[in-house]
């Protein structure tokens, strides 16, 4: 069964580690499926064309290493390497993709709650020379959540990675469209973003936010929305159709900021990079909040 944090303005569905999900990519603790906000359904999926969505994102799922999974590069092809916050991983191949459904070895969870928070423990095995406890927190406030990671090394490597939430958003099931006002507190320089996947045009970029000339009937992508600078970590998303606002502020600041989005859904994500030595261990927190307009 799901764990539901609730108050008076906000409920927050979390599914357990060993609940629906299960594939490499996205972190087991704390999988929040799905969000309301005043009884109003303000999160999304990944996907609404496939078969069976426990294979894709929802909600606000996080993921580590998206890009690289540390000591991947290292691990010879049929050994294990670690993915944070799932276990161990079979390497296959040369060459790691976060979107393949790779052979796991789950890491060991252990789950303690109370009315307003629960905490989701995750330890792995000793691999390779690395090793870690992740405790990741999901407090419930009045009109926001927060998210608070503790990382901790017990190899004797260095862990370098990063983190982000997916933000599966939606507000209402509203289609994205000209009914949404996506802001960030950094001025948008598009000559300095990585990608650029706007195949429709109907994604409009101005000085400070994102808006949208129609619904999107492909798939749109954004890299590097910061330009290389090192920014404030925000983001905050309107929704004019229900007068209701979703904000993501993170307690870190952030060189890398990604967008992706389809018909459905529009995920704004901020990075937050991890280097812990053997024996330390690194803190973060991400808060999310709901309002009326």
């Amino acid at each position: 069964m799901p764990h539901i944090l609730k108050n008076k303005n906000l409920e927050v569905r979390i599914d357990l580690p060993d609940e629906n999900y299960n594939f490499s990519r996205f972190d087991w603790t704390g999988k929040i499926v799905e969000v309301k906000f005043k009884d109003i359904l303000v999160s999304s999926i990944e996907s609404k064309v496939c078969e069976n969505e426990n294979h894709f994102g929802k909600g606000f799922y996080n993921e580590f290493g998206i890009d690289n999974a540390f000591g991947f590069d290292e691990t010879e092809i049929g050994d294990w390497f670690h993915k944070i916050g799932v276990g161990l991983l079979k390497k296959e191949d040369d060459n790691y993709l976060f979107s393949k459904n790779y052979d796991i070895k789950p890491a060991k969870f252990k789950i303690t709650s109370d009315l307003n928070s629960i905490v989701m423990t995750c330890t792995s095995e000793s691999v390779n020379g690395y090793a870690y406890i992740l405790k990741k927190e999901i407090q419930l406030h009045e009109n926001d959540f927060t998210i608070i990671y503790n990382l901790l090394n017990t190899g004797e490597k260095d862990i370098i990675s990063s983190e982000y939430v997916h933000n599966f958003t939606a507000i209402n099931n509203d289609l994205i469209g000209c009914n949404y006002v996506l802001k960030f507190p950094f001025e948008l320089k598009p000559e300095c973003f990585n990608d650029t996947v706007n195949p429709e045009q109907k994604v409009d970029i101005g000085q400070r936010d994102i808006t949208f000339n129609g619904t999107p009937n492909a798939q749109f992508f954004f890299s590097n929305l910061a330009g290389n600078n090192n920014i404030h970590s925000k983001w905050e998303l309107t929704n004019l159709n229900n007068d209701i606002t979703i904000s993501e502020t993170g307690s870190f600041k952030t060189k890398k900021v990604n967008l992706w989005g389809w018909k459905h859904v529009i995920s704004p994500e901020l990075f937050f990079d991890i280097f812990v030595k053997p024996g330390a261990s690194t803190t973060w927190s991400r808060t999310y909040s709901f309002n009326k307009v």
